[in-house]
């Protein structure tokens, strides 16, 4: 299998691809690489921190990324996690999915944490299902 370098998407990299990214350097062969970015990055949210714990995975060691800081001549896939707000433009010649997803980050600090976990958990199971695909289908 010929090795692949992935870049994941969004506006804030601050949830969406950062949760990507750690999902998929989990489980990509040997080789690969994997990193997210983002239009406007901030810091990595605390929630999506505490849902990837759950299952092992420390994000603390990562921090957000601008996409203007990723050479677009060394990536082969980029796939954009946006929903709602405009995706990120990434330039360059590589293979491109688009993985609407709605923004877990409910922006309501009132709201029960049972609520904000609920959404992050949600938006984590399903990028974890469709890295499964992806990998799934590049044997």
């Amino acid at each position: 299998m010929k090795a692949r370098k992935i870049l994941f998407l969004c506006v804030a990299n601050s949830a969406r691809s950062q949760m990507a990214e750690g999902l998929a350097r989990a489980v990509v062969p040997e080789g690969w690489e994997v990193r997210s970015a983002g239009s406007r990055p901030s810091r990595v949210n605390h929630w999506a921190l505490r849902v990837m714990d759950e299952l092992e995975l420390d994000l603390r060691t990562h921090h957000s990324k601008g996409v203007d800081e990723v050479d677009p001549g060394d990536v082969d896939l980029v796939i954009t996690l946006c929903a709602e707000e405009v995706c990120p433009a990434f330039l360059g010649e590589a293979e491109r999915l688009h993985w609407p997803l709605t923004d877990p980050d409910l922006k309501d600090e009132s709201l029960p944490e049972a609520d904000h976990l609920q959404a992050f958990r949600a938006a984590r199971d399903e990028l974890r299902r469709r890295i499964d695909a992806l990998l799934a289908g590049a044997a």
